[in-house]
């Protein structure tokens, strides 16, 4: 038999939970419902049993008319209703002894002991029936949706092939360390985070971004677990352990997310610890009241309409369907590859207003080209590597493009680099002391250029060689292909569009009047950008921001929903987000207030059904139209209705 749980409204205390690095995250958040659960058809034999023992005894009553003697009833009806609800009484016992009274155990065993104590057996019985019976469709569902939000992402593969003195080993993916190479056959999973050593490979990236469109990598490209190898066999270096890769963090704040409550699970907790206390002092007034103004009072009328009012007032349905609600809002967003870590970040994308982002890897690609080079002195070779050889100490992308450009370098000592955060970077190349970033990094050193440099539309990196100005590489970026289809929608939704970037305001406009956003700021450092968030928030805008760079780590941190590009994005950027998108789609950002708002509805939808149906059956229950029979069948039924509304939430589409 399925055992009891607490409601959130019952339990004293919270339940922790507790994850092991190798387990696979294997482990329930049980919707703050303490107890183990068995739903399986095997563990409800004792439930089983006593439904089929009241059928017959409903059948031989109502059907044949045959009733059996008041002491036979007593003990088959008994025994029927120890079978249902034994944990029931148990686990009310239990909190009877910590005072705890008010709870849905000790209100179930109050009612169904007073339906045998005015001879309504069979009532008593099926109160505790139909009651089990609801709370075992809660439990498989609510088990249903955490192993479909497990499911979407725990696709880890536990062995792998390892290249281990030239030999291949099948191993556990746990034992495999840095720097080690890997095999992937044609058709097998990526096991962990790597870098490509093969010269090219196709792969199928569902798991990470939920979209099943073939990703070809190039040698030197990062592959990240999860995503399955389409054609020939490639090599992997590793880049990271198994419980460090991109998924394992990623399935552990899922299964984390569920444990983070929004407002309106909080809301219903505290009212539930009110309302249950004040059924049962309104039950009470229900069965005492009465003495002193009805004419004939029969206290065994009224004790059974105040039973009536004790089954009904149960708040179970509302407490369990509403966490059911946003689990199955988590998992619609990791159908669709955005990652909410926490219910609270459901409802907070739904007060959403302005939209800011940042510029390189959020709408643009990020992947950038050399288009053009100007060197004062005409030598535009020389100007290349003197940059490349100093830029090759940084992981940014335009970075990445200089040295790509300027091929392989030879002879060339880099010394002392540093990085003027939102500048560029200072260091000695061949002995010469190199400055190379925007023309910020210039202004500092106090060094004049060509104003020309400043004018260009294309992302300028200025270089100066032993304090003197020495010329300038353009760079240009690419529009992400969804970037002006998310702009639009953003508008549809009345949401107000922001950018702000480090990059000169020339490209910002560009950009900005490409994709139609509202206001572009650019020429900023990280601390700017943050004054800028600061300033919307004065004026009461309700933002998100979405950024990918460990520069946007702070502002992504002080936003009201911050947003993280999860495929380019920096560690920092991700760790400090609220969501993560894991393709780095723009659209997706749409995709996640939408599926906020979808969440919202349900559970509201569910909140007011839970309540109306409530608040007429307690009327009609007080007033002697309702019996024990149809209280316990709104009850389960409501439970029902709004676990299946919770449930539709993952099968619709966004």
């Amino acid at each position: 038999m399925s055992k009891p749980h607490a409601c959130e409204c019952c339990s004293p205390e919270p339940k922790a939970d507790h994850h092991d690095d190798h387990d696979h995250g294997d482990h329930d958040h049980d919707h703050d419902h303490g107890g183990d659960h068995d739903s399986s058809w095997k563990g409800q034999i004792p439930l089983l049993s006593a439904l089929l023992i009241l059928a017959v005894m409903l059948t031989l009553d109502f059907g044949f008319h045959i009733q059996p003697a008041n002491m036979i009833q007593l003990v088959i009806f008994g025994i029927a209703y120890l079978l249902a609800g034994w944990d029931v009484l148990k686990l009310s016992y239990k909190k009877a002894l910590h005072l705890d009274f008010f709870n849905e155990f000790f209100l179930m065993s109050v009612a169904t002991i007073g339906a045998f104590s005015i001879g309504s057996y069979s009532e008593g019985v099926a109160v505790m029936v139909f009651y089990s019976i609801g709370e075992w469709f809660q439990d498989t569902a609510v088990s249903n949706a955490k192993r479909s939000i497990k499911a979407l992402l725990d696709i880890r593969p536990d062995t792998v092939t390892v290249l281990r003195n030239g030999n291949p080993e099948t191993i556990h993916s746990a034992e495999v360390n840095v720097d080690e190479i890997i095999q992937i056959k044609a058709g097998e999973k990526v096991a962990l985070d790597g870098e490509l050593l093969s010269e090219k490979g196709t792969f199928n990236t569902a798991a990470m971004t939920g979209e099943s469109k073939p990703d070809t990598k190039n040698k030197g490209e990062s592959v990240l677990a999860g995503m399955i190898n389409l054609n020939t066999v490639v090599e992997v270096r590793v880049q990271a352990l198994f419980k460090d890769s991109k998924l394992s963090r990623i399935l552990e704040m899922v299964q984390d997310a569920t444990a983070r409550k929004s407002n309106t699970q909080l809301f219903i907790s505290r009212f539930a610890k009110v309302y249950t206390p004040a059924v049962f002092a309104l039950a009470v007034l229900v069965v005492g009241l009465p003495y002193f103004f009805a004419e004939h009072y029969v206290f065994s009328d009224w004790l059974y309409r105040g039973l009536v009012f004790l089954v009904i007032s149960c708040p179970c349905a509302l407490v369990v369907s509403i966490p059911l609600g946003y689990f199955g809002g988590i998992g619609l967003a990791s159908k669709n590859g955005i990652l909410f870590k926490g219910s609270n970040f459901l409802d907070v994308v739904t007060q959403i207003n302005t939209v800011v982002m940042d510029k390189t890897g959020t709408l643009t690609k990020g992947v950038f080209n050399v288009q053009s080079v100007v060197a004062v002195n005409g030598d535009e070779k020389e100007l290349v590597n003197l940059a490349a050889a100093i830029e090759s100490k940084s992981s940014h992308p335009i970075a990445s493009a200089i040295t790509a450009y300027a091929g392989k370098l030879s002879n060339m000592m880099v010394n002392e680099v540093e990085e003027i955060s939102g500048k560029g970077l200072k260091g000695l190349v061949n002995g010469k002391q190199i400055l190379a970033g925007n023309t910020k990094l210039l202004d500092q050193f106090s060094i004049s250029y060509d104003q020309s440099a400043a004018g260009e539309e294309d992302t300028v990196v200025v270089i100066a060689i032993d304090g003197v100005y020495a010329g300038y590489i353009t760079i240009a970026d690419e529009l992400k292909e969804d970037a002006l289809e998310a702009i639009k929608a953003m508008h549809e939704l009345k949401l107000q569009t922001v950018m702000l970037s480090g990059d000169k305001q020339a490209v910002v406009n560009k950009i900005a009047k490409l994709l139609g956003i509202d206001k572009a700021f650019g020429d900023l450092l990280p601390e700017n950008k943050v004054e800028k968030v600061e300033a919307l928030k004065a004026v009461g805008r309700r933002i998100a921001f979405v950024g990918d760079g460990i520069n946007d780590a702070p502002v992504v941190a002080l936003a009201d929903a911050g947003i993280a590009m999860g495929g380019l994005g920096s560690d920092a950027t991700i760790e400090t987000a609220d969501i993560v998108i894991q393709n780095d789609q723009p659209s997706k950002i749409v995709t996640a207030i939408k599926i906020g708002r979808l969440t919202k509805n349900i559970v509201w939808q569910n909140i007011a059904l839970a309540m109306g149906v409530k608040i007429i059956v307690l009327s009609l229950g007080a007033g002697g139209v309702a019996t024990l029979w149809e209280a316990v069948i709104a009850d389960v039924g409501v439970a029902l209705l709004a676990i299946l509304n919770a449930v539709r939430i993952q099968r619709l589409k966004v």
